[in-house]
């Protein structure tokens, strides 16, 4: 008797486990000491497997600058004109609403040389979904990117609001996209509680580290405001920028 309840223990643990493991989760990091790497909520290492990955060349003193672009709020141009005035590629990763409002946009920023990467067309809770309606999600972020250029969609996948799970990192590999979290951003998503230009270089600047993945929304008026700043204050520490494009990972056979 005693066997088999240790046996009946075991197996809920287990079945425990993997419903824990298999279950939705919220990308978030963990900030130790400035300037350095900080921990996802999951390892670089767990992410490679999968293609994905939050960080780039940790050795160098390299950025990548991204921006998340769920709609616009009329700053993206002005976006656009700095990262020319400073030759920053970047990469923004858009959803289907974004497409069919902003297609001059998304225009410049293909022509420019910038990444538009896949954030889904409707930004669902990803982990909700089906394979077959994964697959669609990504599939109708890309025709809508191909009626207007012409061209294929990068292969890089951002997890609307940043929501992941195993079963999502294993069906977008499947399907050729590597998934793309951060390892720096800050809390400048909500535009009725902007933070002000001291609270954005006092949360960027110290928690920059080697190989980071910058996330800006495009969204924010602080962000358009600082960013002319925020550039020239990284090249003046000895960074330099890269396009995720150059970040080495490796895909299945």
């Amino acid at each position: 008797m005693k066997k088999l309840l240790s046996l009946t223990i075991a197996i809920i643990l287990l079945s425990s486990a993997t419903i824990a493991l298999a279950g939705d989760k919220n990308w978030g990091l963990g900030f130790g000491k400035d300037g350095t790497l900080p921990s996802g909520h999951a390892s670089a290492e767990y992410l490679s497997q999968y293609s994905a990955y939050y960080h780039g060349d940790t050795n160098e003193k390299i950025l990548y600058l991204t921006f998340d672009a769920g709609y616009e709020n009329g700053y993206t141009a002005d976006i656009l004109d700095i990262l020319a005035k400073h030759e920053v590629p970047a990469a923004f990763f858009l959803v289907g609403h974004y497409f069919e409002s902003a297609p001059e946009l998304v225009k410049r920023m293909h022509e420019e040389g910038h990444i538009v990467g896949n954030h889904s067309n409707n930004h669902p809770n990803m982990c909700n979904l089906s394979r077959e309606q994964f697959a669609q999600e990504l599939e109708q972020a890309n025709d809508l990117f191909h009626t207007i250029t012409g061209e294929e969609m990068t292969k890089i996948y951002r997890p609307p609001s940043g929501t992941y799970c195993e079963s999502n990192l294993k069906w977008a590999q499947e399907l050729g996209y590597t998934t793309a979290f951060w390892s720096l951003a800050y809390a400048d998503w909500d535009n009725k509680n902007q933070p002000s230009h001291e609270t954005a270089f006092n949360k960027l600047l110290p928690r920059t580290h080697n190989g980071a993945i910058i996330l800006l929304h495009n969204t924010s008026h602080t962000n358009a405001e600082v960013l002319d700043e925020l550039i020239t204050r990284w090249k003046a520490d000895g960074y330099r920028f890269a396009s995720l494009l150059d970040i080495p990972v490796k895909m299945p056979r």
